[in-house]
């Protein structure tokens, strides 16, 4: 187990090397620079080449690029072009309000969706196996971006029951998350569905049935502890995708997530706040999948005998 974490550990190097240069070189090829969209009105050729020299702007991308990861292996992330303020100070500023925009929309997905796949599978074939999965399908076949604007109109413009906008109150996450979390439920419905409709065939179920325990017990205790690893995946990696930040949806709402924050310094050509960004998204994205990973031998013991007899039969090879 140690040795497989050691292993995801290292395997995030090469990611981040291929993330940067990739961030760093696309940056580059974008029309114009910081400069240009943040200069001041009046400014002459002159002082923007000034301006330039001052951010290191006239030296070849390649050695832009180099002083930048020389500058990344002692922790620097570099100092955004606009604000002038650290990168990593300001990722974190920014990461709190993605994290619990995230964590709220999965947990509204998962409290519709798993129920609901469920009460599918276990009636299979029905009416309401069908109106279930229209229902789930439904946040799939709506845009984020149109979705929010709806709930905003209704919701905040109409009703005036909710914000339309900010992190202000507590109230003010619900539309986002609502927005998000309608729109993980389809994949996560049909996954628990699937799942346990392969568990329920199995031939211990039909045991646990003939011994007398009630069907509940035997759908909840029994077949949804089996299911579980395929939902686990899904979770994971819809937690993942939301944590990297959910643009359409923090643009909509004005959410001050890292989202928004990337977007913006995209439009202003702000390089190092963007590489920064997406270098710590990237490196947050790496850990949830490997806690991902290592759920499953919390869940199915089979998995967990898997990485002690590997590593057993390696000690006797050796």
């Amino acid at each position: 187990m140690y040795r497989y974490v050691i292993k995801r550990l290292l395997l995030m190097i090469p990611v981040i090397i291929g993330v940067s240069f990739l961030v760093f070189f696309i940056m580059d090829m974008a029309p114009g620079d910081a400069v240009d969209v943040s200069a001041p009105e009046g400014a002459t050729a002159e002082d923007l080449e000034a301006i330039r020299h001052d951010l290191g702007l006239d030296k070849p991308v390649v050695v832009r690029y180099i002083d930048y990861m020389a500058g990344m292996l002692h922790g620097d992330l570099g100092v955004s072009y606009i604000s002038k303020t650290d990168v990593f100070q300001t990722y974190v500023e920014k990461l709190p309000a993605t994290i619990k925009l995230s964590f709220a929309s999965i947990l509204i997905s998962v409290i519709l969706s798993v129920p609901l796949g469920i009460y599918s599978a276990t009636r299979q074939g029905t009416i309401q196996d069908n109106i279930s999965m229209a229902f789930a399908m439904i946040g799939l076949a709506m845009p984020h971006f149109w979705l929010g604007l709806l709930l905003i109109i209704v919701f905040s413009l109409k009703l005036q029951w909710f914000p339309s906008g900010g992190d202000q109150t507590l109230s003010s996450i619900v539309l986002p998350a609502i927005t998000i979390g309608t729109g993980l439920m389809a994949t996560l419905t049909r996954t628990t569905r699937s799942s346990m409709l392969d568990v329920l065939k199995q031939e211990y179920l039909r045991t646990a049935r003939a011994k007398g325990i009630p069907e509940k017990v035997v759908v909840m205790s029994h077949a949804l502890r089996n299911a579980l690893i395929p939902i686990i995946t899904i979770i994971g990696t819809q937690l993942a995708g939301v944590l990297g930040g959910s643009v359409l949806t923090e643009t909509v709402f004005a959410w001050p997530g890292v989202g928004r924050l990337i977007v913006d310094s995209l439009n202003m050509r702000d390089t190092p706040l963007v590489t920064g960004s997406i270098i710590m998204t990237t490196i947050l994205l790496s850990f949830v999948l490997l806690l991902v990973d290592l759920l499953y031998a919390a869940v199915d013991p089979r998995i967990k005998a898997q990485y002690t007899t590997s590593k057993r039969g390696k000690k006797k090879h050796e």
